[in-house]
């Protein structure tokens, strides 16, 4: 054991210590380093987590890229087909990192019942559609059957079952134009059975799409049994997605376009970076206030031993050394708020993610309760920058131990 850290050792378990003037301001240090932590560990797993659940809901709907011929591009509707049976098709052996692939078509329809009526934009998938990503937002009934023969089975939202009064078992008289059609012409009409209700609470798409087999909206278009809307396809890493949009792009045929998610709701990707500048502001504020009550500490703490300094100074130790003790000091006042922080603060978090006691505006966050991303990486470096930084900010105010003289210092003892 150095000297250094016995000496530290010896004033944290001294009794004097525990009722000295320093007490009550070195537990006030204490606390801010907690309630800093806590805060800290808030910001970064409700950020990071509202980022993570807004970009799964985005993907669900859309995949994270999407193939089609370029006069589909922003559009909700499948206006031209491309052919299914494409070389990069279902396993996209060009491109690392793409996990899965489906083809997918959209048309957009009006359901009518006795008394209302409202749009919709039916979403055609086939038996290559990857439920996995959808399953949480079921809320009632069962995900539809399209992997056998023809059927009227679909997966509606349960905003647009409120509104027109529908529930699982109901028919949705579903109306369609058909293709080119005139103010004259007859309209597709179907009618789908609904088999089970969806809730993602991101309200631009519960308002929106409605889920059926990809076979009715082929048959209405006209299509052959081959031809698709768009391809989503899935990657493995969503950080490397502008990396892999432009190399899927490079590796599909030149009559074919490909499009990021991040590029078709560019408004929705922008708003949600915008969170990384406010995570690191309120970070960097919390840090700066619990180390400037750390260096009040310090200080009153380095005061209040200045007769001690100076015997210490006088048997020979340097300054360096005397500042070592106090740093260490320090250090373990920071460490019981950084566990009282951790403690409390992650398990705030454990209770909002098992049981979502804090709820937010759907409308606004796209989501209906407060996300928590967990993450031990996170915890781990946001403690160590915190002791890190706050030590860093020790060093200068401990300097003031070299100025104090041992003469003065022992004959006022």
């Amino acid at each position: 054991m150095n000297f250094e850290y016995f000496i530290a050792k010896r004033l944290i378990k001294g009794k004097e210590h525990k009722s000295s003037i320093s007490t009550p301001i070195t537990k006030i240090a204490i606390s801010a380093i907690a309630l800093g932590m806590i805060m800290m560990l808030i910001t970064i797993a409700t950020g990071v987590g509202l980022q993570r659940k807004i970009r799964e809901k985005v993907a669900a709907f859309n995949g994270h890229v999407l193939i089609s011929s370029f006069d589909n591009n922003n559009s909700l509707e499948s206006l031209v087909p491309i052919i299914k049976d494409q070389s990069f098709y279902p396993n996209f052996n060009d491109v690392e990192g793409v996990k899965h692939m489906q083809g997918v078509a959209t048309k957009m329809g009006i359901i009518r019942t006795a008394t209302d009526f409202d749009g919709v934009v039916v979403k055609g998938i086939g038996k290559d559609y990857n439920w996995d990503y959808f399953k949480e937002y079921l809320v009632e009934g069962r995900i539809p059957d399209v992997g056998g023969k023809l059927n009227e089975e679909i997966l509606l939202s349960s905003h647009i079952a409120n509104r027109l009064g529908l529930k699982v078992g109901d028919k949705a008289i579903t109306y369609f134009l058909k293709k080119n059609s005139t103010s004259s012409s007859k309209t597709y009409i179907r009618a789908f059975k609904i088999v089970g209700l969806y809730r993602s609470g991101f309200q631009d798409f519960d308002e929106t799409f409605l889920f059926a087999d990809i076979r009715h909206i082929i048959k209405m278009n006209k299509w052959k049994d081959n031809e698709i809307g768009n391809f989503e396809v899935f990657i493995d890493d969503f950080d490397k997605i502008d990396q892999k949009g432009q190399e899927i792009y490079e590796n599909i045929p030149s009559t074919l376009d490909s499009q990021t998610i991040t590029l078709k709701y560019g408004t929705i990707f922008e708003w949600l970076k915008l969170f990384d500048l406010n995570i690191i502001g309120i970070i960097s504020i919390i840090i700066l206030v619990a180390g400037i009550n750390m260096i009040t500490a310090l200080l009153v703490l380095i005061l209040e031993r200045t007769p001690m300094i100076g015997v210490l100074k006088a048997l020979g130790s340097n300054d360096w050394s005397i500042r070592k003790m106090f740093l260490y000091n320090a250090g373990y006042l920071i460490l019981i708020g950084l566990f009282w922080g951790n403690l409390i603060g992650i398990g705030l978090l454990v209770i909002q993610q098992k049981y979502g006691v804090v709820g937010l505006n759907p409308e606004t966050y796209y989501v209906s309760t407060a996300p928590v991303y967990i993450n031990i990486g996170y915890i781990l470096l946001l403690n160590a920058g915190t002791m890190l930084l706050c030590l860093i900010m020790l060093l200068i105010p401990s300097y003031i131990v070299a100025k104090i003289s041992p003469t003065k210092s022992i004959r006022f003892q």
